[in-house]
């Protein structure tokens, strides 16, 4: 998992370091099975493609593979580093952001053209975060804030239709506190009166971001939700 990865990384702090360029080009040597003589060999060789796999599964697809092996030198033989432990996290952190948004740069447009066009839908409002909504169903009353507990019915779908949950289908309403939700509900329910009910289209930025959630909701997704505002069950 990535964040494993990250914990293993972590040590390994100069492979982040400034890129040099060589003048002279450098013959690398190439590694056959037959140097595998022992079982530290075959540890060692597992390290470099797991490390490998979890990188290319992350997005990330080349490295400077001589500061690499130059960070691992450092760190085991105690030198010290040419990063401080700050700056090689952000480095990494810039890394997986960079290789993360190039991997999901298609869900990224969809969603970025989808509120483009949603926005000049009938009807759609945006506020001044970027996110949308309809008014399906006007309530009555007072507005929620964002530190009260509601209870809310909802369903949640992607883009492209597929739902990934859904209080209607549990027949169970979500009793939820507004400051322990995707930025995208706690604004947008404050909007809401009991017996409302909304269509919000939000943005991946108020949603679950770069992260997704599980394995129904991808990074980076816009996603569309149906809420209905039950009752305002105060702080």
């Amino acid at each position: 998992m990535k964040t494993a990865f990250i914990a293993l990384l972590l040590p390994l702090t100069t492979f982040t370091a400034m890129a040099q360029t060589k003048k002279h080009p450098v013959k690398k040597a190439v590694v056959k099975a037959s140097a595998i003589k022992n079982g530290l060999d075959s540890a060692s060789y597992a390290f470099g493609t797991s490390m490998a796999t979890n990188l290319k599964n992350n997005g990330v697809t080349a490295l400077n593979y001589e500061l690499f092996i130059q960070g691992l030198k450092d760190t085991f033989t105690g030198k010290t580093p040419l990063l401080s432990s700050d700056k090689t996290q952000t480095a990494i952190n810039n890394l997986f952001a960079g290789a993360s948004k190039k991997k999901y740069a298609g869900i990224i447009a969809e969603g970025k053209t989808f509120l483009e066009n949603n926005k000049k839908t009938a009807g759609v409002k945006t506020t001044a975060s970027g996110l949308q909504y309809i008014v399906l169903k006007e309530g009555s009353g007072v507005h929620p804030a964002a530190t009260d507990t509601v209870t809310a019915h909802y369903k949640g779908t992607l883009l492209s239709g597929k739902q990934f949950d859904s209080s209607y289908d549990r027949n169970e309403p979500l009793a939820l506190p507004l400051n322990r939700v995707i930025p995208g509900w706690t604004e947008g329910i404050q909007l809401m009166q009991p017996g409302s009910k909304y269509k919000f289209f939000i943005p991946y930025n108020l949603a679950y971001g770069e992260r997704g959630a599980g394995q129904d909701i991808p990074p980076y997704s816009t996603l569309i939700f149906e809420v209905e505002l039950l009752k305002i069950n105060g702080k």
